[in-house]
């Protein structure tokens, strides 16, 4: 007989702290233009990248 595979763990999703609410509104974090509203941006230190498609905007100094 084949041994049972172990499963791996993986890390949960953390697209909750992509949003904030203060009050009434609900702010939520820069989306990709190209991928639409599901996708986030990733905060570097210099720029916003989509590791979906590969979009990237600059910041300004």
């Amino acid at each position: 007989m084949v041994a049972k595979k172990k499963k791996k763990n993986k890390k949960p999703s953390e697209k909750w702290k992509k949003y904030k609410t203060t009050g009434k509104n609900l702010e939520r974090a820069k989306t990709c233009p190209k991928c639409g509203v599901g996708v986030f941006l990733g905060v570097h230190k210099d720029r916003l990248h989509c590791g979906t498609c590969g979009y990237t905007e600059f910041m300004k100094k």
